[in-house]
């Protein structure tokens, strides 16, 4: 039953396998674990940003394909719900005309990008789709009557998500549910359901002839397929998968602006997670997501106790300061990548490789 629900892709390593079941328990059982209104924001990031590193894993990962355009549809997703419900309510319709309308508008930019663009290569694509994002940027915060220019828009969802709702008198575990833990739930539901949906796609005969592309794109074209159609249809999935992800941030933040869903540091973040988790492995969007989550929003903090520990010793507390946590993290990174080449998930799946060679 499990082998089907995964699609057949399991682990495969049983370190790997202990440590996803770790993080599916931890964010299913956040709200209750980890009280809090950080905590509970570190771990709906963490779900968004599973569904989004996984979407473009889709696309550079399986078919080989770099895109900075990612960004652009997460922004499409996002904007949908804020300016649906900001001019047709807070009601369950307008979450449900904002998905619908991102998602079919992401659906015709894909499909122009793809058909116009995936005929050129590699650095070609990738300076493409970085234009078409800026530009979409751009338009986005210039067009103030749709979208609120810079200052964004904030707006209300339907009662049930809403901080305010309590549809319980008394505690349950020790938490007084509330909207914002119905909301963390819906997160919760629906990045299950993409990430299931997502292995599904990897592992069906599509998602073979996706690495087939990655692999050799003149042998598998001179076998029968037609890598265009193939390229192009594996750019709109990863596109409305990007696009769902723009949805679960803005009903979390219940705001949207360009700095907010845009921004192209979002892109930075998703290309790392990716190289930390693994590339072509779905599962390497959950591990890289919760490690980069966790270290950028809590290694400040950890430097701050760093610094506080060691004040009696010079340079140290300067060296520790909570200022200096991209440096951190940025040797984080490399030593990350040094040491994990193939992303965490192929440097376990490698150890049980190496270790059911026989020995000579």
């Amino acid at each position: 039953m499990l082998s089907r629900l995964l699609s057949h892709d399991l682990p495969r390593s049983k370190l790997l396998a202990a440590i996803l079941i770790v993080i599916v328990l931890g964010l299913a059982f956040a709200p209750f674990l980890f009280p809090g209104v950080k905590a509970l924001n570190v771990a709906a990031k963490v779900l968004i940003f599973i569904v989004l590193v996984a979407a473009f894993d889709l696309l550079l990962g399986y078919t080989g394909i770099v895109s900075f355009a990612h960004t652009m549809f997460f922004g499409i997703g996002a904007y949908g719900i804020a300016v649906a419900c900001t001019h047709l309510g807070p009601t369950w319709t307008a979450l449900v005309v904002g998905v619908a309308v991102a998602l079919l508008l992401s659906l015709v930019l894909a499909l122009v990008i793809g058909l116009f663009s995936l005929r050129v290569r590699a650095i070609f694509f990738a300076m493409i789709t970085l234009a078409v994002a800026a530009a979409f940027q751009t338009l986005a915060s210039q067009l103030s009557v749709i979208t609120g220019g810079e200052d964004g828009l904030s707006f209300k969802l339907p009662e049930w998500l809403s901080p305010s709702f309590e549809p319980f008198e008394s505690e349950f575990l020790g938490v007084l549910i509330d909207g914002k833990i119905i909301s963390y739930y819906l997160l919760f539901v629906v990045c299950a359901l993409l990430v299931l949906a997502l292995l599904r796609i990897v592992n069906s005969p599509f998602g073979r002839v996706l690495q087939a592309i990655r692999e050799n794109e003149f042998r598998a074209e001179a076998i029968g397929y037609r890598v265009v159609v193939y390229r192009t249809l594996s750019s709109v999935l990863s596109a409305l998968f990007a696009t769902l992800a723009g949805c679960m941030l803005a009903i979390w933040l219940r705001y949207n602006g360009p700095d907010t869903s845009l921004s192209f540091e979002i892109m930075i973040d998703v290309l790392l997670i990716v190289v930390i988790g693994g590339m072509g492995t779905i599962y390497g969007a959950l591990i890289g997501s919760v490690l980069f989550m966790i270290a950028q929003s809590y290694l400040q903090d950890l430097l701050r106790l760093a610094g506080e520990a060691t004040s009696a010793v010079p340079l140290l507390p300067a060296l520790f300061s909570p200022d200096r946590w991209l440096l951190w993290l940025g040797l984080l990174f490399v030593l990350s990548v040094y040491y994990f080449p193939t992303g965490v998930v192929g440097k376990l799946r490698a150890r049980i490789t190496h270790g059911a060679q026989p020995r000579s």
